[in-house]
């Protein structure tokens, strides 16, 4: 294998260094494969709400990051039709979650993905997402 051979991106690396919204969270891709993902965050005071628990729309969103990644492994630009997460657990401020999300099937141009959402040991969430590949078109232009 060439050396620019290795340097090239694979489709899950490049969506997830222009994903703003995970990264700012310091969400980190730790492992990717065919259908598979494995991410990283750590509940920050901003992510705490009012009980003193991880907000659930972060913990989704965290979720749904491991989703986007594991579907969009196969290449074609994949997106959401539908999720839904169960809370097991609360997470706290300064907890270290990870989410392994891993493909159960893909049937045409649709998949199903299960996630789950951990701290050590104990499950945190559990996520099911559904997805559907779609035709790969810019955004269109923003008036100024």
């Amino acid at each position: 294998m060439t050396e620019a051979a290795q340097t090239v991106p694979t489709p899950v690396a490049r969506m997830f260094a222009a994903d703003k919204a995970s990264r700012s969270l310091g969400i980190e891709l730790l492992e990717q494969g065919d259908g598979t993902a494995t991410l990283r965050m750590t509940v920050t005071g901003s992510m705490v709400n009012g009980h003193g628990t991880a907000h659930g729309g972060y913990l989704f969103l965290f979720a749904d990051t491991a989703f986007a990644c594991a579907c969009n492994s196969h290449g074609p630009v994949t997106v959401a039709s539908g999720a839904d997460i169960t809370f097991v657990a609360p997470a706290y401020e300064g907890d270290v979650l990870t989410a392994t999300a891993r493909e159960l099937t893909r049937f045409g141009r649709s998949g199903i993905y299960d996630v789950s959402v951990t701290r050590g040991d104990a499950v945190i969430a559990e996520f099911r997402g559904r997805s559907r590949s779609i035709r790969h078109t810019q955004p269109e232009e923003q008036p100024q």
